[in-house]
């Protein structure tokens, strides 16, 4: 087959599944695994050129709509009678069952990366029912306009999942636009940045430093710059993000832990 993926999250699925050797195209973001990166790139997730990748001939394109925006992309392959697969996971369930969908569309089998990726879940629960105190975390994900991941978020999963509380846990949405004096008002217990597609050197703490009313916040002392490629994708990698923030939440719960074979063969490609 030749298959095209337009966001990252999918072409992480296809590399999980073995997948990655029958793309033939991605989009600008797409950066793992490394052999991805000499793949021709299509134009940014929410601009891909799709002259480009109709004469690429794909048998498949992999969209997801847990990218705001990616509709527009999904009505073009429509319009041209493209072959697609559209997934929206929102939970570390639908990305199991987008596993098992792609698996499935491809021909291949996802019972093994199935059964590391429960289990890895598994895990981190019988250490998290351990936690005496949850801590309340402030998730960012953009910081001007702030916005933070609400109730039927991943990250607040994970938050879960860790020993945590995402502070807009209570939010019936995947994204919620906050105002700093409600982060101030809640006084979370450590704030994690996670700003969507910028690079941890690129992450800027003093920003949120010289916001009012920050000095005297518990937080103040306890501010982390979190990998935007292990939190904002919703891809088995979260799986990784999830393991480093048990360990910088509860380092004696967690701290002996390590990657489950199947994210260490892939992260070291």
């Amino acid at each position: 087959m030749r298959i095209i993926s337009i966001c990252p999250s999918n072409t992480e699925l296809l590399a999980f599944l073995g997948a990655e050797h029958l793309l033939v195209g991605v989009d600008d973001f797409s950066d793992w695994p490394a052999s991805v990166h000499g793949l021709p790139k299509l134009g940014p997730d929410l601009n891909i050129d799709m002259d480009k990748l109709e004469a690429l001939h794909p048998d498949l394109v992999l969209a997801s709509l847990s990218v705001p925006g990616m509709e527009r992309n999904v009505e073009a392959l429509m319009e041209r009678n493209i072959p697609h697969l559209v997934l929206d996971p929102q939970s570390l369930t639908d990305i199991a069952e987008d596993l098992r969908t792609v698996a499935k569309a491809i021909g291949m089998d996802a019972s093994s990366i199935l059964a590391e990726y429960e289990q890895t879940i598994k895990n981190l629960r019988e250490r998290t029912a351990k936690v005496e105190q949850p801590k309340l975390v402030y998730w960012e994900w953009w910081p001007k306009p702030i916005f933070s991941p609400g109730g039927t978020n991943w990250l607040t999963e994970i938050s879960e999942l860790t020993g945590a509380r995402n502070c807009f846990g209570d939010k019936d949405t995947a994204n919620y636009q906050a105002e700093w004096q409600e982060v101030i008002d809640i006084d979370p217990d450590a704030i994690l940045l996670a700003w969507v597609g910028i690079m941890t050197s690129k992450v800027k703490p003093a920003l949120v430093r010289k916001r009012d009313g920050f000095t005297g916040m518990k937080a103040q002392d306890a501010i982390h710059i979190m990998e935007e490629e292990l939190y904002c994708r919703p891809s088995p990698r979260l799986l990784e993000g999830a393991i480093k923030l048990g360990q910088l939440l509860h380092p004696e719960l967690y701290s002996d832990i390590e990657l489950p074979s199947f994210l260490q063969v892939k992260s070291a490609t």
